[in-house]
């Protein structure tokens, strides 16, 4: 098979290792976890690492997604992470077990459609800990819960939290124990078990893995620390995993020896930018087929030492390649290494090429 550029080469294994690192500590917590796909757009290959790493369940935000792993046959089941739009109601309880919940009117919806569809639907009442992003306020849950528990075609099974998103609020014994709080508060309330303590993201994996993390929080959805390896409070590498999972590369389809700094009057570049150029003088530069439409450019590291990202138009990467350690030629192949904002955008653009790899 021909593999053209600009692609990104997927390690499968790679990222069921990861999965089997991240699930063994968990599991150790006496917890389980949801894998989530959905930086690579629920690609079958990281759909299949997930699975054979041994998660619990799968978690995406994107409905398509959702249907397009439900087809394929996984045997688990599904949790939508996305707040539901009330307008997607009848596919969302089609295709997803399971969702995440702040607010009355959409149970409501939700409740109707699972009707509609002679279903049963289980839901997680989210509550705000601190983040600030979705969420009901401590102060309010006892009655989303209580109201949610006589809809006929819901089942409330747990409450849960998001952290480290929006505001960047690390997960904390504290703020757990607020929604352990919660959680005690809304069963006495309503006489449901509400068994599922979803504690948040990747975010929540220090805390688990000091010791720290209370017992009764029982689930965790975990992406990035399994897909990249990465520690998501500061990038460091999450032990006991691979950061190499994901590979973009791209063609050189120019190579000149130009000044380091344009010449003439400048205006805005065609991103509304007025960037700085430091003068190295005469350098060997490439472009290569990457762009600002299929990634995002500060989020690639070159692979090769010596390859130094100049900068970035929507379809041409600007690489100074005059110290590079690599073989540098016209149509030559150059590779990067994506961080999580990056893959994302890599594997949502229609324009990259998407490689499983073996071995």
């Amino acid at each position: 098979m021909h593999f053209r550029t600009p692609r990104l080469e997927i390690h499968g294994d790679r990222i069921a290792a990861n999965a089997r690192a991240v699930v063994d500590l968990v599991h150790a917590h006496g917890g389980r976890v949801a894998g989530v796909a959905k930086v690579a757009c629920a690609h079958p290959a990281v759909v299949g690492a997930l699975v054979a790493g041994g998660v619990d369940e799968l978690a995406d935000s994107r409905i398509l997604n959702l249907v397009e792993t439900g087809e394929r046959g996984t045997g688990l089941r599904q949790m939508l992470l996305r707040i539901p739009a009330p307008s997607a109601a009848p596919d969302v309880v089609r295709s997803a077990d399971v969702t995440l919940n702040s607010s009355l009117p959409t149970l409501r919806v939700l409740d109707a459609a699972a009707g509609a569809a002679g279903l049963h639907h289980e839901v997680i009442v989210m509550v705000d800990v601190g983040d600030l992003r979705e969420g009901v306020w401590p102060d309010r849950a006892v009655d989303l819960v209580r109201a949610a528990a006589d809809l006929p075609h819901l089942d409330v099974i747990g409450l849960g939290a998001n952290l480290a998103c929006y505001g960047g609020v690390i997960p904390s014994e504290e703020n757990m124990r607020a929604l352990i709080g919660v959680r005690d508060a809304c069963r006495a309330a309503t006489g449901l078990e509400l068994a599922t303590l979803s504690g948040g993201n990747s975010s929540a994996l220090p805390l688990l893995a000091d010791g720290r993390m209370p017992t009764e929080v029982n689930h965790f959805r975990i992406g990035e620390a399994i897909v990249l390896g990465r520690n998501v409070l500061d990038r460091r590498p999450w032990p006991g995993t691979r950061q190499d999972t994901f590979r973009l590369v791209a063609e050189i389809v120019e190579l000149e020896r130009k000044p380091s700094v344009p010449i003439g009057t400048r205006a805005q570049n065609a991103f509304g930018e007025s960037p700085d150029f430091p003068d190295r003088g005469l350098r060997w530069r490439a472009i290569v087929n990457i762009g600002r439409q299929d990634a995002a450019i500060e989020g690639l590291t070159p692979q090769d030492e010596g390859v130094l990202l100049v900068g970035a138009s929507s379809d041409h990467l600007i690489l100074d390649v005059e110290d590079a350690a690599g073989d540098i030629r016209l149509g030559g192949e150059i590779g990067f290494w994506p961080n999580y904002a990056a893959v994302l955008a890599l594997s949502t653009s229609r324009y990259v090429q998407k490689v499983a790899m073996r071995g």
